[in-house]
């Protein structure tokens, strides 16, 4: 049976990939075609069960959608005749979604109707255009807001909020539900480490806002990046500031106190009564002074209906103090050998939790470092040249089209095209290649890149969030705050966690108040303040985020764009690393080398004849052709009837002579024969890693011309850096198997697979993934992204200004293909970072409850001090943050050569 859904929201084939994933884990689904507005899907799977897949992955579907456009058929008699037309039209497409019948084709897929009318024209059948869909015939309904277990999509409209009051992984949680429950609201990501969130959708701000007061926090929209990093330093240093104080005055009082604990004793009697009355009163403005921010964030979260780490604190802390002033006030009431304060507790408790913050933000300061640079690229102003004079414009000012003047030492502040001069570029911080880069007439320069030695003038194409300095700062931030699916467990934990540790402490102060031995009361309360304080979530609610920063920074400092976190986690498990040969392996510019006509032919016949030909052709190696110096591209002639023969070549008519220009597959479909002299010299062409292409008339072969692309020049050390890493690698090529090996063997790939067109190389990707491998695919992104959008993990090499973030899991900014390696072994670091962070903080309080608890009081008669429950409390956080920023110290051989070179 075969399902078509109409979809909505898909913008890019990272999309698509996402959608193809989750139709494939519903029951009963046998294939699935997707394209970004329909799926197909055959098998036995309900379509209900199809549409919430789709909703379940972030985006949306309904059945029995508009096709795009309709056909008439005539000519078909029976169940054969289909069957013939369907292969054909496979042939055409393999990824065509389509429905066919004996009458009609009804095609859902962005594709000329002309197209597929010459294909069933050339199975043997008639086709008419009938009608023609809608191209956005997909109703606009509300999106389901599954915020915590979706995938966000960056090309969705987003809005980010700087928040305030969250303290752990609870107010995260809270805070991610809230903003889900707004209509329109598709996607959301809160990061605990910034206190920020993003929010995908089309919600409204203000209800965003007012979502997430009525959770008990604050929030504010700032949109400006470069503002919205000055507030979050602003509020991090008013902090850092805050913190330092506050933990200063509670260490001070509590730390004497506790000196006057040791020297005179802590218990109250007759004579001393009055002088502890003040001592508590004196340690209540103490810990109002240092701690009310706890006590305030507690009851807020009680009335919302919250409990978070503030509320163990300021339970804890509480509860010592109240159990110590009812002993000065009554103490009668509690036996002479119950009656020890606890008020140095309180203050040190609250010192301690203080100076914890304060040095877990100013570790979170140096993580965020990377992306502050990059905002830092942009200068404040320019120098433009109007009216033949130059002028000094805020950057705000500057628009398309304007004439902008640099010089040694400028920061390029938007994109643009040279139009006069010469200079040297450093593109360092863009691309993280140390060297500086060429700049000519009609090359393009980025903003962001300096002006490392000469003046140019340029006119400006792309200004402000346009800039390709922008869109990376976007994925950068975007990055910063998504979460693995490794992180889900922390949230189901977190869920939980505060209201479970409240009856732990309570059951466990219970079974000392009845079992334990004397004073039972103060054995009660010293369990009780213990756990509260030892359990704080603070570490599980910082072990994911402040990785995921610490990594995405690095990488972005290495010239690697990291599109989410998830991706992180997908290449820590990659196995196969499969690149396209031309313009990944190799310079992507393929030369004429040599010419080889046949007997009785002319050498310069058979080049004028070839790039006549290829000057309606759009493929480098018809650039190759057309570049040459021997070609005199005015003199060229006319060609009609241009045809593209996928995979093959091209043909057409000069002088009405009809020719064919291509590989071998080519000339035999076409029934002419190659000498055997010249068949044995493209075999030494093609054994030489040359690309051999054939030109004939319509009777015999008139000779080929050999084309070759030359090898990165750091191709070989990548690929044998790879396999020491363990990694198995695949080279995908069309060009023939002699001339693929040959380049193969150059480079010691593993595996070679020649003759591949764009959709075989789909058909390789999905085979290497059904061996149970995790499959890595390296490409530029321009005819190979079928199978990036397949591959598990997809790496895109970014070329000139088109700059491919937008749709790879990764992408590298310089186009150095040893960077691969980096990548992948960031992100194996990154991921054990993160299983080290969650393992310590779990380890931390599965083993820190328990001890509180009292667990280790019957066999070593020890039981836990609370202001050693504060210490550890406040040194857990400041360990997982430590340990996430070792990240940002990362390094490979590669990467230690290039900051060597700087």
């Amino acid at each position: 049976m075969s399902t078509i859904l109409g979809l909505a929201q898909l913008s890019c084939q990272n999309c698509v990939r996402h959608v193809r994933e989750a139709l494939q884990q519903v029951d009963g689904v046998e294939s699935v075609k997707v394209n970004l507005h329909y799926a197909q899907i055959e098998g036995s799977a309900a379509a209900a069960d199809l549409v919430q897949a789709v909703i379940e992955a972030g985006y949306q579907a309904q059945t029995e959608p508009v096709a795009k456009f309709n056909l008439a058929l005539h000519g078909l008699s029976c169940r054969h005749c289909v069957q013939s037309l369907d292969k054909a039209l496979t042939a055409f497409d393999p990824n065509l979604i389509y429905q066919l019948s004996l009458n009609e084709l009804n095609v859902y897929a962005d594709c000329e109707p002309s197209a597929l009318i010459a294909v069933v024209e050339k199975a043997g059948y008639q086709a008419q255009l009938t009608t023609v869909g809608e191209s956005d015939a997909f109703p606009k309904t509300e999106p389901k807001t599954a915020a915590q277990t979706t995938q966000p999509d960056q090309n969705l409209p987003a809005t980010q909020l700087l928040l305030s009051g969250m303290t752990c992984a609870s107010c995260v949680l809270k805070v991610e539900k809230a903003l889900a429950a707004v209509p329109q609201v598709a996607k959301v990501n809160v990061n605990l480490a910034d206190n920020s969130a993003i929010v995908y959708g089309q919600a409204a701000p203000n209800e965003l806002l007012s979502a997430v007061e009525r959770a008990g926090y604050a929030a504010e929209i700032v949109e400006d990046q470069h503002l919205r990093r000055e507030k979050q330093r602003h509020n991090s240093e008013k902090e850092i500031r805050q913190r330092k104080r506050q933990a200063s005055v509670a260490l001070l009082f509590g730390f004497g106190l506790m000196l006057w604990g040791m020297a005179f004793g802590m218990r109250v009697t007759a004579e001393s009564q009055g002088l502890w009355l003040l001592v508590g009163i004196a340690s209540a403005l103490v810990m109002a002074f240092s701690g009310g921010h706890f006590f305030i964030s507690a009851w807020r979260n009680l009335l919302h209906g919250n409990a978070t780490m503030d509320t163990l604190v300021a339970l804890g802390t509480g509860v010592a103090w109240l159990f110590s002033m009812a002993i000065v006030l009554f103490p009668h009431f509690f036996p002479e050998n119950a009656r020890h304060l606890y008020f140095e507790a309180g203050m040190m408790i609250i010192g301690l939790v203080n100076l914890g913050k304060m040095l877990e933000t100013k570790a979170k300061q140096r993580s965020s470092n990377a992306l502050q640079k990059l905002l830092d690229l942009t200068p404040a102003s320019v120098n433009v040249i109007a009216d033949n004079q130059v002028k000094k414009l805020p950057l705000q000012q500057v628009k398309c089209g304007m004439l902008l003047a640099l010089k040694t030492g400028d920061r390029v502040a938007v994109d643009g095209i040279v139009v006069s001069g010469e200079a040297w570029l450093d593109e360092s911080m863009l691309s993280g290649e140390p060297l500086a880069v060429s700049k000519k007439s009609g090359d393009l320069v980025k903003a962001g890149t300096i002006v490392d030695n000469g003046s140019l003038r340029i006119e400006t194409t792309q200004v402000g969030e346009q800039t390709v300095l922008a869109n990376i700062i976007k994925l950068v931030r975007q990055a910063q705050s998504s979460k693995p699916k490794i992180a889900l467990l922390v949230d189901k934990v977190a869920a939980v966690f505060v209201p479970i540790v409240v009856v732990i402490a309570i059951l466990a102060a219970v079974i000392w108040a009845l079992f334990g031995p004397e004073p039972k009361a103060a054995h009660a309360l010293v369990v009780l303040t213990t756990v509260l304080i030892i359990a704080c979530p603070c570490a599980l609610g910082l072990a994911t985020p402040m990785s995921v920063i610490a990594s995405v920074s690095r990488a972005a400092e290495l010239g690697i764009l990291v599109r989410d976190a998830d991706a992180l986690q997908k290449a820590a498990h990659v196995k196969v690393v499969v690149f396209d040969k031309t313009g990944t392996l190799t310079e992507g510019k393929p030369k004429l080398t040599a010419l080889y006509p046949a007997q009785g032919q002319s050498a310069v016949e058979l080049l004028h004849w070839a790039a006549s030909l290829e000057q309606q052709a759009n493929h480098p190696l018809a650039k190759a052709l057309l570049e040459s110096d021997q070609i005199d591209a005015t003199a060229l002639s006319d060609v009609s009837e241009f045809v593209t023969y996928k995979g093959m070549g091209v043909g057409g008519k000069i002088a009405e002579q009809s020719f064919y220009l291509g590989n071998a597959r080519l000339i035999a479909e076409r029934n002419i024969m190659i000498p055997t002299a010249l068949a044995a010299q493209a075999d030494q062409e093609s054994q030489a890693g040359g690309t051999v292409i054939y030109l004939a008339n319509a009777t015999q072969l008139i000779g080929f011309v050999v084309v070759k692309d030359q090898l990165r020049q750091e191709s070989k050390s990548a690929v044998r850096q790879l396999q020491r890493s363990g990694y198995r690698t695949v080279m995908l090529s069309g060009d023939q198997q002699q001339t693929a090996e040959a380049v193969a063997k150059q480079l010691g790939i593993d595996q070679v697979i020649a003759g591949v067109l764009p959709q075989g190389k789909v058909d390789v990707i999905r085979a290497l993934q059904q061996q149970g491998d995790k499959v890595a695919m390296v490409g530029d992104g321009i005819n190979d992204a079928p199978a990036l959008a397949l591959a598990d993990v997809s790496i895109a090499i970014a070329s000139g200004s088109d700059v491919a973030i937008e749709t790879a899991d990764l992408t590298l900014m310089r186009h150095s293909i040893d960077a691969v390696s980096d990548v992948l072994a960031l992100s194996k670091a990154s991921i054990a970072n993160i299983k080290q962070n969650l393992l310590g903080a779990f380890i931390y309080n599965t083993l820190g409850i328990p001890i509180a608890a009292g667990v280790l009081y019957p066999f070593f008669g020890i039981l836990l001090n609370p202001v050693f429950a504060g210490v550890a409390m406040a040194l857990s956080s400041i360990t997982v943050v430590t340990n996430a920023n070792r990240l940002l110290r990362f390094k490979t051989d590669n990467v230690s050569q290039r900051e060597a070179a700087k």
